[in-house]
C-alpha cells in the first residue's frame, strides 16, 4: 500500500506517532531544529494546494466574521485572563504568563490540515489562521503595554509579520500551483497531500518535546502538573467553543473555531520573548504540543457529534 495514503488513513496515530518519538527520543530533536522552519512552509504549502482556490478566503461578510471571531480569541480573551491576574495577585506567574502568551497567541499553521483529519473542509480554519495573523501587531499591543514584564513587543510584532509573509508566501504559489499544474487533482492525489501533511506534522512535533522530557527526568510531577495544565486548557477551550457555536454555526465553522479555540501558535512568543521571561515556562511550549497532537484522536467523537446535528 501507498505509504502517503496509509498516512493519510491513519493521520491521528501518525500523529500520535512523532509524539511518542519526540518524548522517548530526544536525541533526534537537535537535528530537527533546523527543519523546523522549513517543515511549516511545507505543510502550509500542501495544507492549500488540496483545497480549491475559489473557497479559501471566502466572501467578504465571511471574511467580516472571521475578523470579529479573531478578536474575540486574540485579544478579549488575554484581556480577560489578564483581569483574572490582576483581581488574584497572579501577575507574574508561570502560570499566569502561559496562560496569558496562549490566549493571546493566533492560529497554529496545522489548523487547516486538523479540520482535514476530522472529516471537515479546512478553508474556514485557513482564514482564521491568516485573519489572525495579519491582526496580531494590533491584538497583541494591548497586552504588552498592560504587561511591560513580557519585554519588547517589537519583536514578536516582527516575528508575527514574518509568520505572516511566510503564510502569504506558500498560500499563493500553492493557489498558483492549482491553477496550472494541479487543476483537477485525482482522490488519490489528495490522499497523498493529506498523508505528506500528517508526516510533516509528526516529524515537526519531534524538534518541540525536549524541554518536556528534560523536566519529567529532573522533576516528574512538574512535568505532570504542566501536561496537566496543557491539557486541561486545550481541550477545555474547545469544548467551550463547540458547544457555544454548534447549533449557531455550520457543522465546518464550527469545528474549525472550537479546534483553534485551544490550538493556538504559543511558539511565535517564545522565538521572541527574552529568556528570562520564558524560561520559568518553557516547559508549557513543550507540554502543550501534547493535546495539540492528540486533538484528532481525543477530540473527533465530540466534533463528529456536530455531523449528526448540521
Amino acid at each position: 500500500m501507498n505509504p502517503l495514503h496509509l498516512a493519510a488513513r491513519h493521520g491521528p496515530h501518525v500523529l500520535i506517532a512523532g509524539l511518542a518519538a519526540g518524548l522517548l527520543l530526544p536525541s533526534l530533536a537537535e537535528p530537527m531544529r533546523n527543519l523546523l522552519p522549513p517543515l511549516v512552509v511545507l505543510l502550509l504549502f500542501v495544507t492549500v494546494l488540496r483545497m480549491n482556490p475559489e473557497t479559501i478566503l471566502g466572501s467578504l461578510s465571511d471574511l467580516q466574521k472571521v475578523a470579529f471571531t479573531v478578536i474575540g480569541f486574540q485579544f478579549v480573551m488575554p484581556l480577560i485572563v489578564l483581569a483574572i491576574g490582576f483581581a488574584g495577585g497572579w501577575t507574574g506567574t508561570p502560570v499566569l504568563l502561559s496562560l496569558l502568551i496562549m490566549a493571546a497567541a493566533p492560529s497554529i499553521s496545522g489548523s487547516p490540515n486538523m479540520c482535514l483529519m476530522m472529516g471537515h473542509p479546512p478553508e474556514h480554519a485557513m482564514r482564521l489562521m491568516v485573519v489572525g495573523t495579519a491582526l496580531l501587531p494590533l491584538t497583541a499591543l494591548p497586552v504588552f503595554l498592560l504587561m511591560p514584564e513580557l519585554g519588547d513587543i517589537q519583536s514578536v510584532l516582527q516575528a508575527g509579520l514574518q509568520l505572516l509573509l511566510t503564510i502569504v508566501l506558500a498560500t499563493g504559489a500553492a493557489i498558483v500551483t492549482r491553477r496550472t499544474v494541479l487543476r483537477a487533482p485525482s482522490p488519490a492525489t489528495l490522499l497523498n497531500l493529506e498523508g505528506l501533511a500528517a508526516l510533516t506534522l509528526a516529524v515537526f512535533v519531534i524538534g518541540l518535546m525536549p524541554s518536556v522530557s528534560a523536566t519529567a527526568l529532573n522533576n516528574p510531577a512538574i512535568a505532570a502538573f504542566w501536561i496537566a495544565l496543557a491539557c486541561l486548557v486545550n481541550f477545555g477551550a474547545q469544548a467551550v467553543a463547540f458547544h457555544l457555536s454548534r447549533n449557531r454555526l455550520p457543522a465546518d465553522k464550527s469545528t474549525a473555531i472550537s479546534i483553534i479555540a485551544g490550538n493556538r501558535n504559543i511558539a511565535i512568543f517564545f522565538v521572541a520573548l527574552p529568556t528570562d521571561v520564558t524560561a520559568p515556562i518553557m516547559a508549557f511550549i513543550g507540554a502543550y504540543q501534547i493535546p495539540m497532537y492528540l486533538t484528532p484522536m481525543i477530540m473527533r467523537r465530540l466534533y463528529s457529534k456536530d455531523d449528526l446535528t448540521a
